[in-house]
């Protein structure tokens, strides 16, 4: 291979590295996040379409969690709270006051970007549902009798990007690792508590759960991954500005020093 190809690659791979650069390091995490949602939500989506096995997993699961729903009282009653607080009015309160939270901390464009990629996201699945037409788990006796479509699941959906979108920016501000560890996690335990919340209560199978969790984390990815890189090229176009600005005034002030003299 040419040196002077190798060189390039080399400085090409370097930079798609670099915390610092434009398009670094949060840009490869980014399209690499994105990447591996949208194939884990086609390969989840097309089982579903095709009806492979995962299907009789998805109706086995739902009806033993129904059968024993119905035996816990207390459970079933804290669940109920739990995915009361994750619908849609739910959700859009939780945002405006998260939003309104990043905005007393200065942090104004995390504040718009939550403000879009929450109810985008929302939107989204929406279109989703329509698009696959699934029908809920049924029977006999309900928990939740529910009229809209099952796949993904529009609660997983809202918790995976409320609570990811939070821990992308806690993680970004947390002094140590392991602080960051401890936002990851606790987000991740908030969007399984919902999701399971949902095939508790007989409202979704299991598919719908993890196809939902895929999209929000596709939909999460290109939001925040695109506002860091747009802010980024704003910053580091301006300092290219501000630099030549000063290359150029460098000259015409050695040129009065020289008249001066």
């Amino acid at each position: 291979m040419d040196k002077s190809l190798t060189a390039r690659l080399h400085r090409f791979a370097r930079a798609r590295f670099s915390p610092e650069k434009e398009f670094g390091l949060h840009l490869t995490v980014g399209v690499l996040v994105l990447l591996l949602a949208m194939a884990g939500f086609a390969r989840i989506a097309g089982a579903v379409v095709a009806g492979a096995p995962i299907t009789q997993l998805d109706v086995d699961l739902a009806n033993w969690l129904h059968a024993h729903a119905h035996g816990n009282d207390a459970l079933r009653t804290s669940l109920m709270v739990l995915t009361q607080l994750h619908s849609t009015p739910g959700v859009l309160a939780l945002t405006g006051l998260a939003g309104w939270w990043l905005y007393r901390r200065g942090a104004r464009h995390w504040m718009l970007t939550i403000l879009v990629t929450v109810p985008g996201g929302m939107v989204l699945n929406v279109l989703m549902k329509h698009t696959f037409e699934r029908a809920r788990p049924h029977f006999e006796e309900p928990i939740l009798t529910l009229t809209t479509y099952s796949f993904p699941s529009g609660h997983t959906v809202a918790a995976t990007l409320l609570y990811g979108f939070l821990a992308c920016y806690l993680v970004r501000h947390a002094r140590s690792w392991p602080a960051r560890a401890g936002w990851v996690l606790l987000a991740c335990v908030m969007v399984l508590l919902v999701a399971g919340s949902r095939l508790y209560l007989g409202a979704h199978y299991l598919s719908d759960v993890l196809a939902a969790m895929a999209e929000g984390c596709a939909w999460l990815s290109v939001c925040v991954t695109g506002v860091a890189t747009l802010r980024r090229r704003q910053a580091a176009q301006a300092a290219r500005a501000a630099h030549a600005t000063s290359a150029a005034s460098a000259p015409s002030a050695s040129t009065n020093l020289s008249e001066k003299s």
